[in-house]
């Protein structure tokens, strides 16, 4: 009975981890996918390297190197994978949590943050500097067309220069209306509309990380008794 039972946790760790990997593969070509067709720095420029294309492309290696750990592991009944796979699910935790804690203590000076450079974007995109390019005000586009909005605060912050990607659509072009909302105010109002989702996911990303944990050490204890640890 507990044979048929360690092998039923094998076989689904095996199975739960190679779910987690293919997730994992495709969250690092959506990563590459936006990172060759989205390039977003105009918005944030000195918050480059934590845009979302990054963030997707780190979360999908970790996913998908952590979870080809645990499904090796048990598949081979490898002691070393499987430690080092629990020891990996328990150092991801504690930093998602990390990260929780920080964003709920800084919260007023990250928006801050973005606050100002999302103005400095918006500087570079009007060419005040002399480097506007077709680029740089595509991705204003896109991010005003995506969140029917218009510059940070409103429509006054492009002067006399408002893109098309401003104007409520259809609308008149000899008298044409643009959206009142800046998109700042768009993405405090996203992030806050999805805040109890977001805190949803983390908790249960932590439940399934600790059920992960909870396997391969049992699967662990099992092989160090049985002296099968070192099998390849």
């Amino acid at each position: 009975m507990a044979q048929g039972c360690l092998k039923c946790l094998k076989y689904t760790m095996c199975v739960a981890n190679f779910l987690c990997f293919m997730c994992g593969a495709a969250v690092l070509g959506f990563g590459v996918y936006m990172t060759v067709n989205f390039k977003m720095a105009a918005l944030t420029p000195t918050l480059v390297s934590f845009n979302l294309a990054n963030m997707l492309l780190i979360s999908g290696i970790v996913i998908t190197c952590v979870s080809f750990l645990g499904f090796l592991g048990a598949l081979k009944e490898n002691r070393c994978l499987l430690l080092t796979f629990f020891l990996l699910l328990f150092m991801l935790m504690l930093v998602e949590l990390t990260v929780a804690c920080l964003l709920l203590m800084y919260e007023r000076e990250i928006g801050q943050m973005v606050k100002e450079d999302l103005n400095n974007g918006l500087e570079k995109a009007k060419g005040t500097a002399g480097n506007s390019t077709t680029e740089v005000l595509n991705e204003w586009d896109l991010l005003q067309s995506q969140l029917e909005c218009c510059g940070v605060n409103n429509k006054t912050d492009w002067g006399n220069n408002v893109p098309g990607s401003c104007r409520v659509k259809p609308s008149d072009p000899s008298k044409p209306q643009y959206w009142k909302k800046g998109c700042l105010l768009k993405l405090q109002t996203f992030f806050e509309e999805n805040f109890l989702h977001t805190g949803i996911s983390v908790i249960v990303l932590c439940i399934i990380e600790v059920l992960g944990m909870c396997f391969a050490m049992t699967l662990f204890c099992h092989i160090s008794r049985s002296g099968l640890g070192y099998k390849l």
